[in-house]
């Protein structure tokens, strides 16, 4: 269970330093599917609030369901929130809601300060104006004045990196410089708090380089900034804290790491345990004179384990049964990260490591050992080839799935484990008189 107590997220200094610029309290939203039964509620929501006889909005009507139920969470001047869950579970509605876009039907948010959506960069230009012209009509939306915006306006030209398109139409403009323009004028109105909803994965990889850099200046300066992301590793490295919403829920609002770790298992185990992955396998495919019927972990005491931890030594084992004698068997494993897309993370090969196996008929154990795991914390899927001489195809087991778990501390920021050692040296001035 993830705690909602703020007192687990950040150090006490952080919290006694630092002021509060967003409390979001027991905020929740509903829609209707139904567009005719929308309109109806909207005009009766309307003529009662004229009327003075809006009553208790915490009831569903007919067809009504909630996009959002009851979330709390603060931020604080300098600091950065992640906001994770599955599409559709909300984070944009709540995004609208702090950005003053649409009101809550329960609960509130407090503001202190100027707010800069980024939820969809040039998504309010004019397409028919020019660059020009839609950097003084956004910024003056979110509170500059002409000649505050005067001030910035060479700034926000450069950091976009449009040059002569400036006076153009921005409907002749790509994605990517529009893209660019919009995140440049959003940031130089130096807002207090900064709503990011998947913004940044626009541009080469040299823009976003710069973005995140701008946007280390301005927490610098005391900036707060809400990031929406679907990469679990930059949620990991830029906040401190995180908000889980699931199908509308609020799941909890804690440190990064535990509800990183929380949203990767409901995400890829569907709320199921890691236990229910059994080491027994029950295959499809046929084999060709080596049966493999049974993949697990051991740790160091030799101990069948479900999920390895990371930084810990490990054995990744296969039992398999050669009906004959087979030269020169090669094991192949393929691990892939399923935060990381699918995406191959590691791949061991005994032939490749000059390691190849000989067997007689009969049943074995095949280990490989690894003194760390150098996983990370998260969730994988694994293959396992059995070939000989690199082209017959002896047996294989696809897609077998695993937790890696570990110290959330001391992992949770890293691509890898690095095993490491700490030493302090005293080096003592010697004095030849």
């Amino acid at each position: 269970m993830i705690p909602n107590n703020e007192q687990e997220i950040l150090p006490r200094s952080y919290k006694d330093n630092y002021e509060i610029v967003l409390s979001v309290n027991g905020v929740s939203k509903k829609f209707c599917r139904n567009l005719k039964r929308s309109l109806l509620y909207g005009i009766q929501d309307i003529a009662s609030e004229v009327f003075g006889l809006r009553e208790k909005n915490d009831i569903l009507r007919s067809k009504e369901f909630w996009a959002l139920k009851d979330v709390n969470f603060q931020l604080r001047r300098g600091e950065a929130l992640g906001l994770v869950g599955k599409n559709g579970s909300g984070k944009s509605t709540l995004l609208r809601m702090i950005a003053g876009l649409i009101k809550p039907d329960t609960g509130f948010v407090e503001v202190h300060g100027r707010v800069a959506p980024l939820i969809a960069l040039g998504a309010g230009f004019n397409p028919i104006l020019t660059g020009r012209e839609n950097i003084y009509a956004n910024m003056s939306i979110l509170g500059l004045s002409k000649k505050e915006i005067d001030e910035r306006f060479d700034q926000v030209v450069d950091f976009a990196e449009i040059g002569d398109a400036i006076d153009a139409p921005v409907q002749s403009y790509s994605s990517g410089m529009a893209a660019r323009l919009g995140f440049a004028s959003a940031i130089h109105t130096e807002p207090e708090i900064l709503l990011i909803d998947e913004v940044l994965a626009v541009g080469d990889s040299r823009f976003r380089g710069k973005c995140f850099q701008k946007l280390h200046d301005l927490r610098q300066k005391g900036t707060s900034f809400i990031l929406v992301s679907h990469d679990a590793h930059l949620i990991l490295t830029v906040c401190e804290s995180a908000v889980y919403l699931k199908q509308g829920e609020f799941v909890g609002y804690c440190d990064t790491p535990t509800i990183i770790s929380q949203y990767e298992r409901d995400l890829f185990l569907n709320g199921l345990e890691t236990t229910s992955q059994s080491i027994s396998l029950l295959k499809n495919r046929e084999s060709f004179g080596l049966n493999i019927y049974s993949l697990f972990f051991k740790n160091d005491k030799g101990e069948i384990i479900y999920s390895p931890v990371t930084g810990e030594q490990t054995y990744l084992c296969i039992r398999c049964k050669a009906d004959e004698k087979i030269d020169n068997v090669g094991i192949t494993f393929v691990i892939k990260g399923l935060g990381e897309g699918g995406e191959t993370v590691l791949i061991f090969n005994s032939m490749k490591d000059k390691n190849p196996i000989s067997l007689l008929p009969g049943e074995y154990e095949i280990q490989l050992q690894m003194p760390y795991l150098g996983l990370r914390i998260g969730v994988y899927i694994m293959d396992v080839y059995a070939k000989t001489n690199r082209l017959y195809h002896l047996d294989a087991v696809e897609s077998f799935r695993f937790t890696v778990e570990g110290i959330e501390d001391s992992m949770s920021r890293c691509l890898f484990y690095q095993p490491r050692t700490w030493n302090v040296i005293n080096h003592r001035n010697d004095v030849n008189v």
